[in-house]
């Protein structure tokens, strides 16, 4: 990962600590571009969604798989689309949020009747 540009300097300290793990967990994460079952291109457009995803938001990732997209031919409409289906993950937090807080806001209106 360190030679293709796609090692991060946040994992210097997990590799100073357990080189044999982390050397394993990257070998395990490149195995995508490595089984050649799905083309590059594809494998880049999976890597923008994983990166920009609200759950991950690591921006330099995206855009270094931006670049390897475009580089392996991806059109800016294919990764426009994976930008926009990867925002669908932020709709969860309404899907949670939304009915906790109306079950909450009844119960604090019932503890409020309940106290007067």
């Amino acid at each position: 990962m360190r030679e293709n540009g796609s090692w991060n300097s946040l994992w210097d300290q997990l590799y100073e600590w357990d080189p044999a793990w982390t050397e394993q967990f990257m070998k395990t994460a490149m195995m995508p571009w490595n089984s050649g079952v799905l083309e590059p291109k594809v494998v880049e457009l999976l890597c923008i969604a994983v990166d920009a995803a609200c759950t991950h938001m690591y921006s330099p990732g995206v855009r270094r798989h931006i670049r390897s997209a475009l580089e392996l031919g991806a059109t800016r409409e294919e990764i426009l689309e994976v930008l926009k289906l990867s925002t669908v993950l932020g709709i969860h937090a309404c899907n949670i949020g939304v009915p906790i807080l109306a079950e909450e806001l009844t119960a604090h209106e019932e503890r409020r009747v309940g106290r007067e």
